[in-house]
């Protein structure tokens, strides 16, 4: 099963690149290695993983493996990937609604459409760009420099609560908790039409689609466990067909997309998601996300609990709805 450098446990994060541990199931053993571990890595493509095997990056048992067309052998195989090599982000002033901060963390409510650290595509104006104004700094650096107090992300057009470190013992401790699922969050999704049945726990294999690389999708085997805990919290439209949904999705683990895969595979994408969201909502639902401003997925990381990684202190956050969100129910509810 991958493993997510930014919640991998310290003594995984090699100082000179991420260290991943990939394991292959026995049920894929004798399959192409490039294409295994490709299926295995999140964040990897197949031509990527080519280009670490034929860079000697990647191992098994501690022998280096350059041929991707050989046939993979079920265990783990330890893939060293090279930071990446991009500019010192700049502090820029971008306003932040801090929730709690003190001298080892901080939390944020972080608005939809802003990026957590750059990337491809969001070379500035992101989370990180802000902290570092913010934070000047005192931001931990095991994170890298793309990417410095990042413990964990949610998706550029996302909205809602995320905790950074200060300091590299935050950052430590933090990443432990999320590597062992010990972390309350939970999402509000406004969903089109509503999942079946209406409450339970959606739990699947998750990792790269076969069709489109940068999509996620649910697998039948390779990928990682993915769990979440799904509640239908109000129905909006015809009560016995409804055209739409707040659902309250909490997560057990915390993988690539996992509530926006998780939902359409329900039957209920979240609204306004162009990637996971096949099919168009009923016209009085379309209407409505035009009047509210929605043009992002209606998903939002409403809750954040955990136990403050140096003082021992319990810590509870509540994001209320952004505005897009909020406005929207209001309308949805008219229906």
């Amino acid at each position: 099963m991958g493993a997510d450098p930014l919640t991998m446990p310290p003594s995984e994060v090699d100082e000179e690149g991420d260290l991943l541990i990939l394991q292959v199931p026995p049920e894929a053993a004798g399959d192409r290695l490039d294409k295994t571990l490709a299926s295995l890595a999140e964040h990897l493509s197949r031509a990527r993983i080519q280009a670490l095997l034929g860079a000697g990056a990647v191992t098994r048992d501690g022998e280096v493996v350059r041929d991707g067309s050989a046939k993979a052998q079920a265990g783990p195989y330890a893939i060293l990937v090279p930071p990446v090599l991009a500019a010192d982000p700049e502090p820029q002033a971008i306003a932040l609604r801090v929730l709690f901060e003190d001298n080892h963390l901080i939390v944020v409510d972080k608005p939809p459409g802003m990026a957590v650290h750059p990337a491809p595509g969001s070379p500035d104006r992101t989370l990180v760009n802000a902290l570092l104004h913010h934070c000047g700094a005192s931001l931990s650096g095991i994170g890298g420099v793309a990417r410095p107090g990042i413990v964990h992300r949610i998706d550029k057009d996302t909205s809602g609560v995320l905790v950074c470190a200060k300091t590299d013992a935050a950052h430590q401790g933090l990443s432990a908790l999320f590597f062992h699922h010990d972390i309350d969050r939970a999402y509000v999704a406004l969903t089109r039409g509503a999942p079946k049945p209406r409450k339970g726990t959606v739990q699947s294999l998750l990792g790269r689609s076969a069709h489109d690389r940068k999509k996620m999708a649910v697998l039948r085997s390779g990928g990682r466990e993915a769990i979440t805990h799904y509640e239908t919290t109000d129905l909006f439209g015809p009560a016995d067909r409804p055209t739409a949904a707040r659902v309250r999705c909490r997560l057990e683990t915390g993988r690539t997309h996992q509530i926006r895969v998780h939902m359409a595979s329900k039957g209920a994408p979240c609204l306004g998601d162009g990637v996971y969201g096949s099919g168009s909502p009923a016209p009085a639902v379309r209407a409505a996300m035009a009047q509210a401003g929605l043009t992002r997925q209606a998903l939002h990381a409403a809750v954040l609990g955990f136990i403050h990684p140096i003082t021992g202190e319990p810590l509870r956050f509540e994001a209320p709805l952004p505005e897009d969100m909020a406005k929207l129910e209001v309308l949805l509810n008219d229906l």
